[in-house]
């Protein structure tokens, strides 16, 4: 148990330190690299649309990589899931700038981005299917845990290196953004290789392995026939799981990718705070942001999935509202406070979702629709919000993005309602 929960954190985590570097290099880099001729406004829109692209690829990587999850096992496809994200990453690294081989590279960029979120797609239900079906009854909450710590350890290792590179170069605008960008991406493929033995040497989960016995051993009769694409079966039986998750988790994506990305841009740009002192307080505020996942974890083993996750929804609808008026203070106490709360809000909800979306789902296409409904949020919450947030404060000031965060809490919370407590569910 103790090498299952360590292999699925060190795998989320190496996936998602792939993920945010990008969303990391998105607000401080890419608009003058890869869209150097749309001006800072429109270069960071275009910036965070390609960082959006990669939500709408997971959905599509979820049914890929849930179909070969449900029919061959967790185990071989979270290996594919992770070598996709790593090479991606890479060649992202390697990757040219617009000076340099003109609009090939933002297409050349959208593409690779597409994988790292096709990838992704795939990884997360893979996760914490592998703890949730291994851990004892009654622990599913503290075991699912570990791979949902992956991401707040992720943010602190991606802001760390982009903050070490800067501090190594002199923090000279012209080095860092000439190669001192790459080197956080070219270094992820030491993490791969750290992963991809971690992983190699943990077994099929139990829970998989007693369904495919199941099968053999039942008479011809009884065995129902699979179908040749477990989604089909996810939608025909629980389409309403799928989208009541995807509405219930959206604001938890909304909350953090603005935490993550949007607002590592907003500082700089709008707030005028320097890099160092921005990446400092994402990697204080991924502390809170795990301490956030442990308890609310434990407490839903305790509560209740539902109960923890409608605490999140409610506090984000009221915490939409105080963000934006406390950031524009300009203070970096406001700052710290801002991106700390934020974090802290969506850990509260992320905590419980590791286990809750594997119980919603029966075994035989448990990866695929715990899948679907995690990534749909993805597309709610991760994908939207930080793409349109830049030109709705540029039109309207920071108070509108708070405004259509609270929106998207408010559905949260009314489709969190309507959920059904999953923590005695056998699986």
């Amino acid at each position: 148990m103790r090498r299952v929960a360590v292999a699925s954190c060190m795998g989320t985590t190496i996936e998602f330190y792939d993920f945010f570097i990008y969303g990391t290099a998105a607000a401080l880099v890419f608009p003058t690299v890869f869209f150097p001729a749309l001006g800072s406004t429109a270069g960071t829109v275009a910036s965070f649309a390609t960082f959006a692209v990669a939500f709408i690829a997971r959905p599509v990587g979820a049914m890929l990589f849930g179909h070969f999850g449900d029919r061959i096992g967790r185990k071989k496809t979270l290996i594919s899931t992770l070598l996709l994200m790593g090479i991606s990453t890479l060649l992202i690294g390697l990757l040219p700038g617009a000076e340099t081989i003109g609009v090939a590279a933002p297409i050349i960029l959208v593409l690779l981005r597409f994988a790292q979120g096709f990838a992704v797609g795939g990884e997360w239900a893979g996760a914490t299917l592998l703890t949730a079906e291994y851990a004892p009854p009654g622990r599913r909450g503290l075991y699912a845990m570990f791979p949902q710590l992956g991401p707040a350890i992720a943010f602190a290792l991606s802001s760390g290196t982009f903050l070490f590179t800067g501090l190594a170069l002199g923090d000279t605008n012209d080095a860092f953004l000439n190669y001192g960008w790459r080197i956080p991406f070219l270094l992820s493929i030491v993490l791969v290789g750290i992963g991809l033995y971690m992983r190699l040497a943990i077994e099929e989960t139990p829970v998989f392995r007693a369904e495919q016995e199941a099968r053999r051993n039942a008479p011809v009769a009884e065995v129902e026939a699979p179908r040749r694409l477990p989604f089909l079966d996810a939608l025909r039986y629980q389409a309403k799981e799928i989208f009541l998750a995807g509405g219930a988790l959206a604001i938890m994506f909304a909350f953090f990718y603005m935490g993550t990305a949007y607002l590592t841009s907003y500082a700089t740009s709008e707030l005028g705070f320097d890099r160092p002192f921005v990446l400092m307080v994402g990697i204080a505020s991924s502390l809170v942001f795990g301490l956030a996942i442990v308890l609310s974890a434990l407490y839903s083993d305790r509560f209740g999935r539902k109960k923890v996750i409608m605490v999140s929804c409610a506090f984000s609808v009221v915490w939409a509202l105080v963000l934006f008026p406390l950031l524009d203070t300009g203070s970096p106490i406001a700052f710290v406070l801002g991106m700390m709360i934020t974090l802290a809000i969506f850990g509260i909800a992320y905590g419980p979702c590791g286990a809750l979306l594997p119980e919603m789902f029966a075994t035989r296409y448990r990866y695929t629709g715990a899948g679907l409904g995690y990534n749909f949020a993805g597309v709610l919450g991760g994908a939207i919000p930080p793409m349109i947030a830049a030109p709705l404060a540029a039109s309207y000031g920071g108070i509108a993005i708070g405004i259509m965060l609270a929106g998207i809490g408010l559905v949260s919370l009314v489709c969190t309602a309507a959920l059904v407590e999953t923590r005695d569910r056998a699986l």
